[in-house]
């Protein structure tokens, strides 16, 4: 096992999972249940699950398409995310 992917991919998911939605659907599910521990679990299946189908895509991608192309259109898609995010909004007044 390469320990090192591990710990990266473990960091990764945790950093950007804080304060992401799923977290604060998370915390007021636990604050109105009685059965924290259903919501833990259930919570946690899901983002095993979640992962899975990506790293079953990333996989077959990477299989189908050359690694060069995948990081170009995903350095192209976060470059288009930011530019949308610094953009002003137009008004609709």
């Amino acid at each position: 096992m390469d320990w090192n992917l591990l710990a990266v991919s473990f960091t990764a998911v945790f950093i950007s999972e804080l304060g992401d939605k799923s977290q604060l659907a998370a915390i007021a599910l636990g604050g109105s249940s009685k059965s924290p521990r259903a919501v833990f679990l259930g919570t946690a299946a899901a983002l095993l699950l979640a992962s899975l189908l990506g790293v079953i895509v990333g996989e077959g991608t990477a299989q189908i398409l050359p690694e060069r192309l995948v990081k170009a259109v995903a350095a192209v898609g976060f470059a288009l995310l930011a530019v949308k995010l610094l953009w002003p909004a137009a008004s609709d007044d």
